[in-house]
């Protein structure tokens, strides 16, 4: 249901109008959905339940939040990480309105396709800053479209301040990290990395070697399942990775 309203609506409504009054849209859709089993730890709405997707993620149906940007949330500041200059690779539209108020950082959100709200277009492979800039990096779902990953992983050990932390995570498979330079057709892509603009599928300890080569000290965390999974809508188990430089 929920699929078949958004298609509808962005049928019809232009998308720049869309995202610039999507709270006030999500507002008359989340109602039906307000009740006291769960909370979304990033709006603070509170739900009788998650908009449960077609890939069986959890959406928060008035902030837009899926289960991985709650479970960040959570991460970043129980580490104390929203401080200082802070660069967020293309951000999801409910952290990026969360992020761009808070007075203790200068955010930095940027996207190089124009698919998301950003204020920056770097290209990750050559980062227009200066070197160790920044005190925190969020790169969620970003490695995994890059052909030339390792000088995306040399740049931001680059403009990352000594001390300071990147937030990583991809999809990760068993084993080895499975990549192909031949394969670049989108139908060939969806087929071997399971989306068309992926162009390889990491493994936790392929990533993980890749970025300690490049100098970084890896901190892997693994989350499975406890009882404020239900509460908060997080979906375990889940892999995030944490590279200090």
């Amino acid at each position: 249901m929920y699929s078949f309203i958004k298609k509808s609506i962005k049928s019809i409504i232009p998308k720049q109008f869309l995202i610039k009054n999507e709270l006030f849209f999500r507002y008359f859709y989340g109602v039906f959905y307000l009740g006291n089993k769960h909370q979304c730890n990033i709006c603070k709405k509170k739900l009788r339940a998650f908009v449960k997707l077609e890939n069986k993620d959890l959406l928060c149906p008035f902030c837009g939040s899926l289960s991985r940007n709650r479970r960040l949330w959570t991460l970043v500041n129980e580490d104390h990480a929203l401080k200082g200059n802070l660069l967020h690779f293309s951000p999801s539209r409910n952290l990026y309105r969360r992020l761009k108020k808070d007075k203790n950082i200068n955010y930095y959100s940027t996207d190089f396709e124009d698919e998301f709200l950003a204020n920056y277009k770097f290209d990750i492979t050559s980062i227009m800053q200066s070197d160790a800039t920044f005190d925190t990096i969020i790169c969620y779902h970003i490695l995994e479209h890059i052909m030339d990953d390792q000088k995306a992983i040399a740049e931001l050990y680059r403009v990352l301040k000594p001390n300071g932390n990147i937030y990583i995570q991809t999809p990760f498979k068993e084993g080895e990290i499975y990549e192909d330079d031949s394969i670049i057709l989108p139908k060939e892509r969806l087929k071997h990395f399971g989306q068309d603009d992926h162009v390889r599928i990491y493994s936790r300890n392929g990533l993980k070697n890749r970025l300690n080569k490049n100098g970084f000290k890896v901190k892997q965390k693994n989350y499975q399942l406890k009882e404020d999974d239900y509460h908060f809508g997080f979906k375990s188990p889940e892999t995030i990775l944490i590279a200090k430089k």
